[in-house]
């Protein structure tokens, strides 16, 4: 917790030294070659298992090489805003809308082209059009179909304080996905419900554990019966373990729970190579690229014709609250200080 507040410190110092001026930096960028090729420098907050093979595709396609930088979302934002125009990344792709939204408020994105934009629904993409969602994932609930009745799941986030579920939850409060929910929640229905929220879930005494993973595994494990994860990951354990015993519980529309975040990219405003990194967005978009994102991470497809997972409920059918994505990355510091205060952090 206190190394993700430090780096938000980077980002917010980063800030403030570009708004007493860096005109010097942006001669150090390459030329573009005009004809998209070259070299294209990418930070990516996406981890390499899941999209390295993606992006080696792009390059066999198109001739076009990539120097991928990979890292968390937050971290590289912050190095974005710390190297201002004289970073030589030309793409951010991004784990996370929050992390796309700090980097557009830097002023550090350009404007993607209307035939990029309108590829992908509205609700996926930032609003002043300066980074599109590249794949989707939703807020679930995961349980154990063998300790818990369909019947028993309620319909809201906010009815999982009833003491009857009392050491039965678990959650990942250190995870970048959890603390987004978290924050989405606080934009939806304000600080002092959350809070309220936050504090009733902690006198329900939750096993906290580190990541999305351990928290499926809790509960196949009988350690827990239900637990606050991104929908995917029950889907990549059952490919390694068909048995694995978990199943996946969506909230009612407009509800926290079912919050929707997305990755997405966005093309540096001084990109050396703005051709090229226009084709890898492009990619990321094309039927190859969604279609990898559906087969291989499992995630939702967000261009339409583009099938999900098999099994997934369709995209349309799952309505979180109404924010825009790109506000995220503003409650991530109070959000840690939130959980902090309420005996979630670390």
């Amino acid at each position: 917790m206190a190394r993700v507040l430090a780096l938000l410190s980077v980002l917010a110092l980063a800030a403030a030294l570009a708004a007493c001026g860096s005109d010097s930096g942006s001669g150090d960028k390459p030329a573009a070659s005009g004809d998209g090729k070259g070299k294209v420098t990418v930070y990516s907050g996406r981890a390499k298992k899941l999209v390295g093979p993606l992006l080696e595709d792009f390059e066999r396609r198109s001739g076009i090489d990539l120097d991928v930088r990979y890292g968390e979302s937050a971290e590289l934002a912050a190095t974005l805003a710390e190297e201002g125009d004289s970073s030589p990344a030309d793409v951010f792709f991004a784990q996370d809308a929050g992390a796309l939204g700090a980097v557009a408020r830097e002023g550090l994105l350009a404007p993607l082209p209307q035939g990029v934009l309108g590829r992908v629904d509205e609700r996926f993409r930032d609003t002043a059009g300066q980074w599109v969602g590249t794949s989707g994932r939703a807020r679930v609930v995961a349980y154990s179909p063998e300790r818990v009745k369909t019947a028993e799941l309620p319909g809201s986030i906010f009815d999982f304080t009833d003491p009857k579920w009392k050491g039965r939850i678990g959650l990942p409060p250190s995870n970048a996905s959890f603390q987004a929910f978290v924050s989405a929640m606080r934009i939806d229905v304000g600080d002092q419900r959350t809070r309220a929220w936050l504090e009733a879930i902690k006198r329900n005494e939750p096993k906290l554990l580190e990541n999305n993973i351990q928290t499926e595994e809790a509960i196949d494990a009988g350690e827990i019966d239900i637990g606050f994860v991104n929908h995917y990951y029950l889907y990549e354990l059952r490919a390694e373990r068909p048995s694995f015993a978990v199943d996946n519980h969506f909230l009612e529309a407009g509800d926290p729970g079912s919050l929707v975040n997305v990755a997405g990219a966005g093309i540096l405003k001084d990109a050396g190579n703005p051709d090229g990194a226009a084709q890898l967005v492009d990619f990321l978009l094309s039927a190859q690229g969604q279609r990898y994102f559906a087969q291989k991470t499992f995630e939702y497809p967000l261009v339409p014709g583009a099938d999900p997972p098999a099994g997934l409920r369709p995209l349309e059918g799952v309505q979180g609250p109404k924010i825009a994505l790109g506000e995220l990355g503003g409650k991530l510091r109070s959000t840690l200080e939130l959980l902090s205060d309420t005996g979630f952090g670390a």
